[in-house]
């Protein structure tokens, strides 16, 4: 049995979302290119096992104009022939530097390691920090260049257009923009540098350098698997703006290739996001009431009919009554879903599943938290973390 209360709550936290995600796609710009003149930018990638992307990640990163490169990758230890493809690349164009690892330090990700070391090799008063599976369109890094000095803040940071294919992947990824636009005010980001309102994607975090090493760069996080976060966080915390752009015409990645590493890699992340312990409950809650809630109860109302009396969910004129916030609930839940379809040519079969994908998330969410508390090692690039985030090579 459901109430009025009840009804109305679950059109609440279908509503406004809704809402913040229509108001934040006004506000969610796509960078625009310049003729002005752009200082030079240190494109800075952090390499493990990437033969598969590193060449034709350094083949778009070249290919873009109207600003001056310096491209360093840092091999991180692979056992594949990363450094020889870069090796390549370097005996056709003198832009391109290679770094090779050292032994990872206790109590250091990775990724934000290699970032650090990359950081301290770069000589532009810019860096774009990029993964190895992001291609860039030759006007990208002058765009979001032009837009960083017009805005005048220390980190742009943007969401490539994801390439989907396997179920997993096209069911969950998508969600991306849906938690981003539907739970972060653009304006008030914007506004403030209010550390709980950073947010950012770790595939393309465009940096001044002087704000960089001021607010303690990736060695104020080198304990996370989560930049996308808490790099625009360590930035804030220093006092500096950070901003977010769409790259949906200017960058693709496709972020994992397989159910596995959909799986993991979101896990990962919610660590330090959804997952955390303080937030779990009350996101939960959110989540399942706006998201899934209507769904359902749409279906128990439409199989009502059949089901014996003493199975139903509510009965007589209140049917009616509760029926309506049901509705709109559903209807609320879905909108921004469709507006994404076109805006990020994402795959309509991902907004039609909505529901399901929400479970899905909540299911990894709470996966990550047990994880969590059971100090279960988080495996990631043939590396294992533990609970205290120290690290070492996977056998």
């Amino acid at each position: 049995m459901i109430g009025i209360a009840l009804s109305l709550l679950i059109l609440l936290c279908a509503a406004v979302p809704a809402l913040l995600f229509i108001a934040n796609l006004k506000l969610y710009l796509v960078p625009q290119p310049s003729n002005a003149p752009h200082p030079s930018v240190s494109v800075l990638i952090p390499a493990r096992n990437e033969e598969a992307n590193i060449a034709d990640c350094l083949r778009h990163v070249l290919s873009n104009q109207s600003v001056n490169l310096e491209v360093i990758v840092l091999d991180d230890a692979s056992t594949d022939h990363t450094a020889e493809i870069v090796r390549a690349t370097i005996a056709t164009d003198a832009r391109v530097r290679l770094l090779s690892s050292v032994e990872l330090p206790a109590g250091w990700n990775g990724k934000q390691h290699a970032c650090w070391r990359l950081a301290q090799a770069a000589s532009s008063p810019y860096f774009l920090f990029l993964d190895a599976d992001v291609r860039l369109a030759p006007s990208t890094i002058g765009s979001c260049m032009a837009q960083m000095q017009h805005t005048k803040v220390a980190l742009l940071s943007g969401f490539p257009r994801l390439i989907t294919i396997t179920t997993l992947e096209w069911l969950l990824l998508p969600l991306i923009h849906f938690v981003l636009l539907g739970f972060l005010p653009l304006g008030r980001m914007r506004s403030s540098t209010n550390p709980s309102l950073a947010a950012g994607c770790g595939q393309f975090m465009l940096v001044e350098r002087g704000a960089y090493f001021t607010s303690g760069g990736h060695d104020a996080i080198r304990t996370t698997m989560h930049d996308g976060l808490l790099l625009p966080r360590a930035f804030r915390r220093a006092g500096f703006h950070t901003d977010l752009v769409d790259l949906t015409d200017l960058a693709a990645v496709r972020m994992y290739d397989s159910a596995s590493t959909v799986w993991q890699g979101l896990a990962k992340n919610a660590t330090e996001g959804i997952a955390d312990p303080k937030r779990i409950f009350p996101i939960t809650l959110l989540l399942f009431l706006g998201q899934i809630a209507p769904a359902l109860l749409i279906i128990g109302f439409l199989v009502q009919p059949m089901l014996p009396q003493h199975y139903t969910i509510v009965s007589g004129y209140r049917a009616a009554i509760l029926f309506a916030p049901i509705l709109l609930a559903f209807i609320a839940s879905n909108v921004p879903r469709r507006f994404a379809v076109g805006r990020f040519r994402q795959p309509a079969k991902s907004a039609v599943l909505h529901p399901f994908g929400m479970a899905m998330l909540l299911c990894i969410q709470w996966y990550a938290f047990v994880r969590l508390a059971l100090g279960i090692p988080v495996s990631w690039r043939l590396r294992k973390y533990n609970s205290r985030s120290k690290s070492q090579d996977a056998q």
